[in-house]
Formats: structure tokens, C-alpha cells, sequence
């Protein structure tokens, strides 16, 4: 199989709600790229919902999706995160949270009643996000000699490559994103630039 360099998550934080006898279970999405976005987002929602009972929630990360953390938050076991990380899991979206704020109503709902309305309260929030599709793109740092620089401005450009940050002195540095599939490509043209040098920096 190719290499996928494409991947889905939310453009913005959204929001959704769903009610089951009296309990009020309050949806929250958020982009994050890392588990301290995830800290801000769980502080920012206990301190904004200090009355509710539960805050419950699923978070996917990295771009192949592999890394999930979840947390019932004293709901019985499998009740909450699981179903809001598999309403992640089959809407096929990564980089993003959702928390599960739940005001109890009074009433029980049952292992069932309790996986559902994770779910659809999940499923509401992701209703009214923007999903986006992203590429994963490798950040290189390019360093040339000044005289170099027509050369590898025509490569940036014949390329189509984002240039993120860039400093011109006697020796001159440009950082660039490439798309993950083109990287090869780029890098073989740069190559052939004499004392041009292209540090790979992390991949986003």
C-alpha cells in the first residue's frame, strides 16, 4: 500500500449535546496536537462545568492514528471514553478530543443508555465540526551560500513548497514544508545544488 500522506481532523473546536431522562450529557471537540492541549482543554472544562458529574473523554493522536488515550471518569467501566473513541475511530479522525461533560439527572440509564449517549453526544459535536483534510508535510531546513539562493528559490517554487521561516545573511537558511509523498523529489533537486544542505526537522 502507498503511503497515505492525508489525514482528517477538525478545523475548529464544535460543540453537541444530548439529553437521555433528565441527564445532560454536553460534548466538547477540540484540535490538539499533543496530550498538553489535552491537559488545557480538561482544566478549562472543569473549571467552566464544576457542578457536572462526570467529564469523560477520548483523545486520537499522530497522524497514523495510532496513539488513543481515554478516561471513564468514574462512569462504569467502557461506558464512556470507548464509545467516544469509537465514534473518532469511524468517523476517521485524528489530532482531536472530545470530552464528554455529563450532568446526572436522577435517573439511571444503564450500561446501554450510558454507551449511547457518549456516543450521540459525540456524534452531535462532530455534526457541527468542520472536518478538514491535512497533508502530513516533513519540515527541512535549508542552508545554502547567498549566491545560491536564485537556485533554490526556483526549486521552492517548481515545487510548491510552504516557507515557514527564513533568515539572509552570509550564510542563508530557509525553513520549508514538503508534502511527505514529494519529499524524495525535493530533496533530489536540492542535492544537486553544490554545498547546499538540507536538515530534516520533524514532521507535522
Amino acid at each position: 500500500m502507498l503511503f497515505d500522506d492525508t489525514y482528517r481532523t477538525i478545523k475548529k473546536p464544535s460543540e453537541g449535546i444530548f439529553r437521555d431522562r433528565g441527564s445532560k450529557f454536553l460534548a466538547f471537540a477540540y484540535p490538539v496536537n499533543n496530550e498538553v492541549d489535552l491537559k488545557i482543554q480538561l482544566a478549562q472544562l472543569r473549571s467552566d462545568h464544576p457542578k457536572a458529574n462526570h467529564h469523560c473523554w477520548a483523545m486520537r493522536l499522530t497522524i497514523d492514528r495510532s496513539v488513543f488515550r481515554l478516561n471513564d471518569d468514574g462512569e462504569p467501566s467502557g461506558t464512556a471514553g470507548r464509545p467516544i473513541l469509537n465514534t473518532l475511530l469511524s468517523h476517521d479522525v485524528t489530532n482531536l478530543v472530545v470530552v464528554v461533560v455529563r450532568y446526572f439527572g436522577g435517573t439511571l440509564l444503564g450500561v446501554p443508555g450510558l454507551i449511547n449517549a457518549y456516543k450521540m453526544a459525540t456524534e452531535e459535536a462532530l455534526k457541527q465540526a468542520v472536518i478538514v483534510q491535512k497533508t502530513v508535510n516533513d519540515i527541512y531546513t535549508i542552508e545554502f551560500d547567498y549566491l545560491q539562493m536564485n537556485d533554490v528559490m526556483r526549486i521552492i517554487k517548481e515545487d510548491g513548497l510552504t516557507i515557514i521561516a527564513q533568515s539572509f545573511d552570509n550564510n542563508c537558511s530557509i525553513t520549508v514544508s514538503i508534502r511527505k509523498m514529494q519529499v524524495n523529489q525535493t530533496l533530489s533537486k536540492l542535492g544537486k545544488l553544490t554545498t547546499v544542505i538540507a536538515k530534516y526537522e520533524y514532521s507535522l
